[in-house]
Formats: structure tokens, C-alpha cells, sequence
């Protein structure tokens, strides 16, 4: 009973996925992969993904035997398809992008097949390599069942010339960390002074991986939780009411018009035409902000600094867009010789030479900060930074009081699929305006009071 329970809670996304475009819908059962020799891989529309597609031919040239499949799905529609396919055991996937939210769960429950062989047994391919924090993410039982294609923390990101234009002086001590309060304030203060349209841009686009995502950070540091030691839930708490007014009164007060259908992509692209002066978001954001070929105007003039603080130090997220191979796939072999080309050193250097090196793909590799002369020189502004977060990052202390869950954007639970999404839309509604802050935490506690029960039951 608990193991039905758990896939249930596990498909509960599938609903999210139907009238995509793939004809095999969400029975599990089709298969894209038509012949042997076809490597089908199911990806999120991130700008790192499309390069990947743009530098494909290059992996067939070396792989002629094999022919390649993609399937780009927005973040919310591939988490409800890939996690459809994957926990139906469906053969429509050889390659799917998942997450260390996804990957040590659907390992304990035998949804994907194990990568550590795999990868000892590729010349040059170096596990060890990979930044702990995310190795260990991706593993269970000393097994990695997902490799990092790229990793991140969360920073905020500003722009010095508007800030300059503001008056706004930042603090230049390496150690230096802003507080939330700090950031609030140079967001009226740019607003007050018409420099830019918005002070700063949040998320608020409704997904437990869309607005949740910073807003947890913000939760964690404020001394909030979302269930205590005995599963009690706690959205309703003080901690978490003051956090949650506070993130939504500095998007009403200062941030950007049409915050509740605002997601990463939307804040990028504000950011990246002056639209807003301060982002907080992805550390992997600089892929796009600074390739000069994308955003030629913003080269040398973007600040970053460690996320910001209330009494929780470290608040940076930890997460990673990684490769699996579901254990349904049809040509698991093919799908490891693909995966160990997208994720291996060899590919940040190709991305480097054919497209640019501030496209490399971010956070996943050691070497990619200790041997890449190029990238190193044209990171400095934001490398270090990049990895002391992601290393610094605490997923298995992620509250300033103890939980019996891990994750700092996230609860690593399989209901949080499902929960995290009903409490993102609640928060949505309520920086639309279309609720109270203390109507859509009231409406969440319910969400998180069933899930509770569920695990004091056990």
C-alpha cells in the first residue's frame, strides 16, 4: 500500500502533461525511439540544452552508428512527462534530464539504472571530478544515477552602472554577505530614482521549481520551515508568514509588472535589456547574461554577490540539470555514450572553442575552474563566487531550525511534486493580488497538513 501510494504521489504531475506534443500521451507505453541504433533524450528548453542540440552533429560524427532524438519540453511540462514515463517503466525515453530533487528518490525505488560502472568504465571520464556536493546529490548507496550537465547555487546579480547611477555604494569585501533587508531597500531606492523599470526581479510564475524555488531560500533564512521534526506542518508559522509578505510586498513595491507569470526565462531576459537593475536567481544565469554575442551591452557591468541573508548564513540553493537513464530505456548503451559526451570535460572545451567560453555550462566540474585557462579569465567576476556557492550550499541542513527533510529550494519528498505546485499557485494568486499573503499560506497549510499526516502515520 505505502509503495502505491508513493508511485501515485510520484505520477501526480502527469495531469500537467496532457495534449503535449508527444503522440505517446501519458500511457507510457509509445516509444520514440523507433530503431536500435536511436538515442532518444527528453530535455528542458534551457539555453545550455539548445546548445547542446547546436553542437549534436558533433557526437554523431564521432558516434555514426547512432542517431540522435530530441524532445525539448518547458521545466513543467518535462518534470510531469519525464516523470510519467519514467515511473510507468515506458521505453519513450533512453536520456532524461532530471534534478537531484528527482534522482536519489527515483533510484530507491528502481526507476533508473545505476551510472557509477558506467562512467569508470569511460576512459577520461572522471566521476571524481564532478563538485562534491552535487556527486553526493546524485547518488544513492555510494551509486551516482544521474550525472550533472550543469550546476548552480542562487546569487544576486546586479547592475553596477545603474547602481552607480543611483548612488548605491555595495560593500566590496570578499566575505561580504547583503541582507535581505539591504536588497529591499536598493530596490526602491533604484525605483524612487526612475533608473530602471524595476528595482529587481523575482520569480512569482507559478511551479514548485518556478517561484518556490527562490522564495524557499528566502523562507530558510528567515527562519522558516515547511514541516517541523514530527512532520507538522508549518506554512502558517510566523517565520514563514514574514518571509512570504516579505518577498511579495518587494515584488508589489519594487519589482517587476506581471510578477505571477515571471519564471527564470522572463526575469533573464528582463535583466539582460536593462529592464531591472538586481536579479536574484540561478548562478547558471550567467551562461545567457554573459555571452557578448547575446548581450553585448552587459559585458563588465554586472555585479554579483553571495545570496542574501536574514539569520540563516549559506541561504543558496543547491541544484543540478542532470542525465539519467531510465531503466525502460531501449538503448541504455547508446544513452551512457551520449551522456558521458555532454557531461565530460572534452564538451565544456567544445562549447568553449565553437561557441563561446562564457557558454560553458556551469558548476559541474571541478576542472572546468582549475583548467580551462580561457574560462577562468573571463569568469572572475563570477566563477568563484559560482563555486563557493555551490560547495557552501547545505541541502541536508537547510533551516535554521531541524527538519526531517533535505533540500534547500525544495522538500525532498516525492508528494512535493504535487504539494509544491499547489503551494506555488497559491503564492502566485497572492502576488497577483488576486488573494491575501495570509489566505494563500492558510490555503497551503491544509496542502501540507495531509502530506504530514502521511509520514507520522508511517
Amino acid at each position: 500500500m505505502k509503495a502505491t501510494r508513493r508511485v501515485l504521489h510520484q505520477l501526480s504531475a502527469c495531469t500537467a502533461a496532457v495534449g503535449l506534443l508527444l503522440a505517446a500521451g501519458c500511457s507510457g507505453a509509445g516509444s520514440l525511439g523507433a530503431s536500435d541504433n536511436e538515442v532518444t533524450i527528453a530535455l528542458v528548453s534551457n539555453s545550455q540544452m539548445t546548445d547542446a542540440q547546436k553542437l549534436a552533429p558533433e557526437f554523431e560524427k564521432e558516434n555514426p552508428g547512432i542517431r540522435l532524438k530530441f524532445i525539448s519540453l518547458s521545466e513543467n511540462q518535462a518534470r510531469a512527462k519525464i516523470t510519467m514515463s519514467t515511473a510507468m517503466g515506458g521505453s519513450q525515453f533512453d536520456v532524461a534530464m532530471i534534478s537531484n530533487f528527482e534522482t536519489p528518490q527515483w533510484a530507491k525505488d528502481g526507476w533508473l539504472l545505476p551510472l557509477s560502472d558506467y562512467a569508470k568504465n569511460t576512459p577520461g571520464y572522471d566521476e571524481a571530478d564532478f563538485i562534491p556536493s552535487l556527486r553526493e546529490s546524485l547518488s544513492y548507496k555510494g551509486n551516482m544515477y544521474s550525472v550533472p550537465f550543469y550546476g548552480e547555487s542562487s546569487f544576486l546579480m546586479y547592475r553596477k552602472d545603474m547602481f552607480e547611477q543611483a548612488g548605491i555604494k555595495v560593500d566590496q569585501n570578499p566575505s561580504y554577505q547583503p541582507t535581505w533587508q539591504e536588497v529591499a531597500d536598493w530596490a526602491k531606492t533604484i525605483k524612487a530614482k526612475q533608473v530602471s523599470d524595476a528595482g529587481i526581479c523575482l520569480r512569482g510564475k507559478p511551479g514548485w521549481g518556478e517561484v518556490l524555488a527562490p522564495l524557499d531560500t528566502v523562507i530558510n533564512t528567515f527562519g522558516g520551515r515547511w514541516f517541523d521534526e514530527k512532520w507538522n506542518a508549518q506554512l502558517d508559522s510566523p517565520e514563514v508568514k514574514k518571509a512570504v509578505n516579505f518577498y511579495v510586498d518587494t515584488i508589489k513595491q519594487s519589482g517587476e509588472l506581471g510578477a505571477s507569470s515571471t519564471g527564470f526565462q522572463e526575469c533573464a531576459n528582463l535583466f539582460g535589456q536593462g529592464q531591472t537593475a538586481m536579479w536574484y536567481d540561478a548562478t547558471s544565469a550567467v551562461s545567457v547574461l554573459e555571452d557578448p554575442k547575446t548581450y553585448p551591452d552587459l559585458v563588465g557591468k554586472i555585479g554579483y554577490l553571495p545570496a542574501p541573508i536574514v539569520e540563516k548564513p549559506n541561504s543558496g540553493w543547491l541544484y543540478t540539470w542532470a542525465l539519467g537513464i531510465p531503466k525502460g530505456a531501449k538503448n541504455p548503451d547508446g544513452a551512457w555514450k551520449f551522456i558521458s559526451w555532454m557531461t565530460s570535460k572534452d564538451y565544456m572545451k567544445l562549447v568553449g572553442e565553437k561557441l563561446g567560453w562564457a557558454r560553458v555550462p556551469p558548476g559541474s566540474r571541478t576542472s572546468t575552474y582549475t583548467d580551462l585557462p580561457e574560462y577562468e579569465a573571463i569568469s572572475k567576476s563570477y566563477g568563484p563566487l559560482t563555486l563557493q556557492s555551490i560547495t557552501n550550499a547545505s541541502p541536508n541542513k537547510p533551516t535554521v531550525q531541524p527538519v526531517p527533510y533535505t533540500g534547500v529550494q525544495f522538500v525532498g519528498i516525492p508528494e512535493f511534486q504535487d504539494l509544491g505546485t499547489r503551494v506555488s499557485q497559491q503564492i502566485s494568486a497572492a502576488i497577483a493580488g488576486q488573494i491575501s499573503v495570509d489566505e494563500a499560506l492558510k490555503q497551503s497549510q491544509q496542502y501540507a497538513e495531509v502530506v504530514g499526516k502521511s509520514y507520522q502515520e508511517k
